[in-house]
């Protein structure tokens, strides 16, 4: 296979070519001469194994056209791989904004590779005996088809080729538009409905067994484009459905090789009961007259296997369509032999065998009934089914098993089903985020083998904190032991295979502040695995990259025209928090009854936020009016380079932290830099009319590292005016009760920062645990109490939450109150550690890592092995230890500490917020609340 231009350079070529506007002359003419080495060596055909855009862009720098790349590689950063198309027979790239770049035609030629197709569906449902079939279909960055030929829908026999056309409806999808992940066209019209028809399935049925596969067809540049559809991974469109028919064919209505299809079966014997009588499972088969009947029944577990002859039931009654009947028997005992122990599962093979020696599959009867039968206490064998209608069989820990769902009229969600076992009474019952790992824990009612959960989504409980709502993405439902340290021993909630075709389950919640009412889907995945679904916080106006683009640049600027009103946006942390120095000015204002109207923002985790205060959620048509036309904006990171104030406009950066890490430039030269958001900096700081700092170390560095031009104001951190505030035993005191801490315990609070380098598969950052909870809580659970308070940025549950010792506070609006009932802080590399030190109580470090995190992933900007105001510790030991001796540290450590204040704590006099808000009000319409007079 003849190998790319990009297969044959370097790294540091493809980095030179991505950060190519950032760039030095002689990164660019080595570039050149690169590129221009290859082609005349290997010629141009090694440009066409690239992406069309980026053929574009080596051919520039193979050409030395710099002016031209740098433009190219600004549009690609804007709407990567996106173009425009010319041509209806020879079709040609366009680059949007740059219609007049003079490029030949052998580059910019696009070929059918260069154009792949999506095609998806998205559900699955029957209108009678009609299958119908929903999804959207497109070529990539053609968002309309061309030519006088429609799109179409065949089904294509997955062996002989032969066609069926089916009828094919047009319709609206927005889901298209999201899921192409990019912001240049729109592919809202390129949804389908395809049904077929009742007639048409008799009609495929009666061509035999075999299997069909949907296609469609779109005309475009260069001719027809076809594609298999796809299926999701949840809901009808990610299950096989099996739809059986009057004259004994069944049709499974799913998937195979990732493509949708339909499957018709001709099965001469299916299975038609499998139940437990007296220790033994007894399997009856029907064969159909004149069918050749199995031998036996085998049941295969690994090392286990068990065969049982099918013996005759009953004669034929003489009808020609009557059943014979079989039945086979294998001792319970035997098949729970060897079982194992605790949460594994144990899934049999099942197969009836022929005359000839062949296995084939134990299909079941349209009116087969699943069930379970006990074993062991705590075990259970599941005669089950799967999404093809194959028998299933398992040993297994005992599931609760959901059969009946209801909504109030409050809408609440109560779900009930089977959970029999003695053992079942000690469990409780967790939701949890499939994404995030969030936890909730539900109330639940165990009574004779049954179970009920009522799931209030607008404010389910926390294991430790207040009871919030339920933010988007999908909640599984587990059943846990009571005293369970951790997730490892969870048993899932699942659903009655019988009621399977009951879901999606959808409902509006409960009536929310502000009178909106949210909706909610029950649904599932892997075949019976249910979970709870939120609607997205965003609109369908408002949701995707492309939406996101046209608010911004249209949206956004209509309302830029209007009037300025006398109204606060606050942002802390991309709207993840009520929180930090937002906060505090926030509260400020209200104290000195400044008459403006307050908007806090609020992402899609759904974070606490003040009940007097108007939500605005990111990225919405109302957060963007709300941006665009209030007086003052309050911010704690940046917003985006495309916002720029207005006049009049008032936008404050409070920033969120004193760096130890390195920041900004400071980081050029390192693994995770990118000259591109550095080179963005200067501008992303001019939005600002002033940019707090908490001391004059950390102007220093900011000024530097982030290019502010226009100087900082060093009047220390409002968040942390906390700690100097009249009433802060008071607030302390609340904070305790509200989070239900026992009284006589001296509580620590864990607060690190998370790692660059340990991410999840979905990008999210890992909880990186290294402490030795279990054990920490043998040696201090007496007299302790351990607050752990993960990074922002960082997902995954805690062990041992909710067992007296550990207290998952992650989701408690703002540390700042932490800190109050705090007697000892844990930290390692975070910010937190120079606005604890305020509160001249003790800290010990836990820095497992730091050479790895010093040397290699991140960088510090001064030897804290020197100046850390407590111990370096690397174990879990090490750190119980020094808690347990925390009097003798604290002591060891005094000197530093003061020079540790002294450094970085100044300004410290609990006046922060009161500058900041004067300075923002100063000479503006509310300029007579600035000071305080």
């Amino acid at each position: 296979m003849a190998q790319s231009l990009a297969d044959l350079t370097s790294a540091g070529a493809r980095r030179t070519l991505r950060f190519f506007p950032e760039s030095s002359q002689a990164e660019r003419e080595e570039l050149r001469a690169t590129a221009r080495e290859l082609l005349d060596t290997h010629g141009e055909k090694v440009l066409t194994g690239l992406r069309p855009a980026e053929r574009v862009m080596w051919y520039l720098a193979s050409e030395g056209r710099a002016e031209d790349l740098v433009e190219v590689v600004r549009g690609q950063r804007r709407d990567p791989g996106g173009f425009l198309v010319a041509g209806a027979r020879r079709p040609r790239l366009v680059l949007p904004a740059l219609r007049g770049l003079a490029l030949p035609e052998r580059i910019t030629a696009l070929e059918r590779r260069d154009l792949p197709m999506t095609a998806q569906l998205t559900s699955v449902e029957w209108r009678g005996d009609d299958l119908v079939w929903s999804g959207y279909a497109f070529v990539a960055n053609l968002p309309r088809p061309s030519g006088r030929i429609g799109r179409f829908a065949v089904l294509k026999h997955g062996k002989t080729g032969r066609l069926i056309k089916l009828r094919l409806r047009r319709t609206r999808n927005e889901q298209a538009t999201v899921a192409s992940g990019q912001a240049l066209h729109c592919y809202d019209q390129t949804g389908f409905e395809v049904v077929v028809s009742a007639r048409r399935l008799r009609e495929l049925a009666g061509r035999g067994a075999g299997q069909w596969f949907l296609h469609i067809g779109i005309p475009g540049p260069g001719g027809i484009h076809t594609s298999r559809v796809r299926q999701r991974d949840a809901g009808t469109a990610g299950h096989n459905q099996v739809r059986h028919l009057a004259d004994g064919s069944r049709l499974v209505v799913g998937f195979a090789k990732d493509a949708v299809s339909i499957t018709v079966q001709q099965p001469p014997v299916e299975v038609e009961s499998c139940t437990v009588v007296d220790g033994e499972l007894l399997l009856v088969a029907r064969a159909r007259s004149g069918a050749e009947a199995p031998t036996a029944v085998s049941v295969v577990a690994g090392d286990t296997g068990l065969e049982s002859p099918l013996t005759p039931l009953s004669d034929p009654s003489g009808s020609p369509d009557a059943f014979r009947r079989y039945r086979a028997v294998f001792p319970l005992d035997r098949l729970a032999a060897n079982d194992p122990s605790g949460i594994k599962s144990r899934p049999f093979k099942v197969a009836l065998k022929g005359a000839d020696g062949k296995d084939r599959e134990a299909l079941l009867a349209e009116d087969f009934t699943t069930g379970r039968h006990g074993l062991a206490p705590g075990r259970e064998l599941a005669v089950h089914r799967d999404e093809r209608g194959r028998l299933v069989l398992a040993t297994r820990p005992v599931r609760p098993i959901v059969d009946a769902m209801t909504v109030t009229a409050a809408g609440e969600l109560v779900i009930e089903g089977t959970y029999p076992g003695e053992e079942t009474a000690k469990k409780k019952v967790i939701l949890r985020h499939g994404v995030r790992l969030e936890e909730k824990e539900l109330p639940v009612e165990l009574a004779d083998g049954r179970f009920r959960v009522r799931v209030e989504p607008e404010a389910a409980p926390q294991v430790d904190g207040p009871a919030l709502p339920l933010c988007p993405g999908r909640w599984y439902l587990f059943f846990r032991d009571a005293d369970a340290w951790d997730k490892s021993r969870d048993v899932p909630v699942t659903l009655r295979p019988e009621q399977v075709g009951e879901l999606p389950l959808g409902f509006s919640g409960p009536q929310r502040d502000g009178g909106q009412r949210r909706s909610f889907a029950v649904d599932r995945r892997e075949f019976d695995r249910i979970f709870i679904e939120p609607e997205r916080l965003l609109g369908p106006d408002e949701h995707g990259a492309y939406r996101q683009r046209i608010l911004r640049e249209e949206y956004f600027q209509e309302q830029r025209k209007l009037p300025l009103r006398d109204s606060v946006l606050y942002l802390s942390l991309g709207g993840k928090q009520f929180s930090d120095s937002p906060r505090f000015v926030y509260e400020e204002l209200v104290r000195r009854g400044v008459e403006v109207e307050h908007i806090w923002t609020q992402d899609a985790g759904l974070p606490e936020m003040p009940a007097e205060a108007r939500v605005a959620a990111w990225g919405s048509r109302e957060w963007y009016e709300a941006l665009a036309r209030s007086r003052y904006v309050v911010v704690n990171t940046v917003i985006g380079d495309w916002f720029v104030t207005r006049p009049g406009q008032r936008a404050v950066q409070t920033w969120h932290g004193t760096p130890l890490k390195k920041i900004g430039a400071d980081l050029l030269g390192s693994p995770k830099s990118s000259p591109a958001y550095i080179a963005s900096l200067p501008h992303s700081y001019r939005q600002f009319d002033f940019v707090v700092s908490p001391n004059a170390y950390t102007t220093e560095i900011m000024s530097r590292a982030y290019f502010i031009e226009g100087g900082m104001f060093e009047s220390g951190y409002p968040r942390n005016d906390v700690f100097y505030a009249a009433d802060r035993e008071e607030r302390a005191a609340r904070v305790r009760e509200r989070l239900g801490l026992p009284e006589g315990k001296k509580v620590v609070l864990y607060a690190p920062t998370w790692r660059e380098d340990q991410r999840h598969a979905s990008k999210l950052y890992k909880l990186d645990l290294r402490i030795d909870l279990a054990a920490a809580q043998a040696e201090l659970g007496d007299d302790h109490v351990l607050l752990f308070r993960k990074h922002p940025k960082v997902h995954g549950s805690v062990p041992g939450a909710g067992r007296g010792f550990v207290w998952d506070v992650t989701r408690y609006p703002d540390i700042a109150d932490l800190y109050l009932v705090a007697d000892v802080l844990i930290t390692d590399y975070s910010s937190a550690l120079f606005d604890f030190a305020h509160s001249d109580k003790p800290m010990l470090f836990f820095t497992y890592d730091l050479e790895h995190y010093r040397d290699t992933l991140r960088g510090l900007y001064f030897d804290f092995t020197t100046r850390a105001p407590g111990p370096l510790l690397k174990t879990s030991e090490e750190l119980v230890k020094a808690l347990r001796g925390i009097d003798a540290v604290e002591a060891e450590y005094r000197d530093k500490y003061a020079q540790f204040k002294k450094d970085f704590c100044e300004p410290g006099d609990g006046l922060a917020t009161a500058r900041v808000v004067d300075r923002m009000l100063a000479d503006g319409p509310h300029a007579a609340a600035s000071t305080d007079g």
